[in-house]
């Protein structure tokens, strides 16, 4: 396997992991992905970096080590991809690493606000000897950006249709819309929380790290009450640009809507959690774009076969999978680093600010040398 490549590294907020995806440019210069390693989280890792997104002791001496060995864990999976595909090192112009979001406050405190990504640039070009772009976010931030979502870019470039009104949905820890218009117009933002209220409560009551097809929420009634209460949220009816994580979406969030159903079954909490997450998507695209005539769904949430269902029935619209349009559904935010990663060596504006809310399009992240 030859050419230039670029490499995109992920690790979301549904803290599972670290994928990374191998991309090459086709005849008309789009990245397509040519592999994909996803690495697993050790326990003791992904503990630290959950117990990180809130205060506690140490923080500061807590965060470096836990950077480190996030970045141990990002060159292990660039050594196995590399392996895998058996593309030479020496052909990788960059890595885009996204880096653990543990903080996402933009706006807040001072008018400004912040949103930071655990990442160590540095170690990981002097681990991997490839040259590494990271720190996405912070540019558009300093801009008076969300800095987030990054990914609508590179959704209209990949699944855009001339012509078409379309809308992608991210379903990872936190869920974002990508809304792709007929006219060319691009918007996009955080329209709620994803899978990690429904993976918080398998852990806690089945021990498990996610309802895998959805099948025990399948087994469950929607509480009416309960969703009502979660549906009047303030975030999801706030107007774009807007990003969201796990400061808003905790447990903590979750436990006085529970107050109205006391005593109910979990099965039928993570019912309604499921119906949550399908419904707060499908009232913000019916919302911002009710032209929509199809939705392309990716990430984690892509292999939930109940909430796929339910996207479908509550929208009225085709539902398919990204992996219908060329892309699996793990592999698509990882892509969109290795695009954002070409993107920064090459100068080009990575943000859109129809979508982030920036003062205007800037270059996106920092850039490493690996010698």
């Amino acid at each position: 396997m030859g050419g230039e490549g670029w490499i995109g590294l992920m690790s979301g907020t549904s803290l599972d992991g670290v994928d990374a995806v191998l991309a090459l440019a086709d005849a008309k210069g789009a990245l397509q992905g040519a592999g994909h390693v996803h690495l697993d989280f050790d326990a003791g890792l992904r503990a630290e970096l959950l117990a990180l997104n809130s205060r506690g002791p140490d923080e500061l001496h807590r965060a470096a080590l836990a950077t480190n060995a996030l970045m141990r864990c990002y060159a292990d999976a660039v050594n196995a991809l590399l392996a895998q595909t058996g593309h030479p090192r020496a052909a990788v112009r960059a890595l885009g690493a996204h880096g653990q979001t543990v903080r996402h406050r933009p706006g807040e405190f001072d008018g400004i606000g912040y949103t930071l990504q655990l990442g160590n640039g540095a170690l990981l070009a002097e681990l991997t000897g490839i040259d590494v772009a990271c720190d996405f976010r912070s540019r558009d931030v300093a801009a008076g950006g969300q800095g987030a979502p990054l990914v609508p870019a590179f959704h209209a470039a990949r699944f855009g249709r001339a012509g078409e009104n379309l809308a992608v949905l991210n379903i990872g820890g936190i869920a974002n819309l990508s809304l792709l218009a007929a006219d060319g117009t691009v918007r996009g933002f955080d329209c709620g929380p994803g899978n990690v209220l429904m993976d918080a409560w398998a852990l806690q009551h089945q021990g498990q790290a996610y309802d895998a097809g959805g099948s025990w929420a399948a087994q469950g009634q929607v509480l009416p009450p309960l969703l009502a209460r979660m549906l009047a949220e303030p975030f999801l009816a706030k107007p774009p640009p807007k990003s969201t994580g796990r400061d808003l979406f905790t447990a903590t969030w979750l436990q006085p809507h529970l107050t109205a159903n006391p005593g109910a079954e979990p099965r039928d909490v993570m019912a309604t959690l499921n119906e949550f997450t399908a419904l707060a998507a499908v009232q913000a695209l019916q919302r911002e774009l009710p032209a929509a005539r199809r939705l392309v769904v990716c990430g984690g949430g892509a292999f939930n076969e109940r909430l796929m269902r339910r996207l479908a029935a509550l929208s009225g619209l085709p539902v398919v999978s990204s992996a219908d349009e060329g892309v699996p559904p793990d592999q698509v935010e990882a892509l969109a680093f290795a695009w954002l990663a070409r993107a920064l060596v090459r100068r080009e504006p990575g943000n859109l600010p129809a979508v982030t809310g920036a003062a205007g399009p800037r270059v996106l992240g920092a850039l490493y040398p690996a010698r």
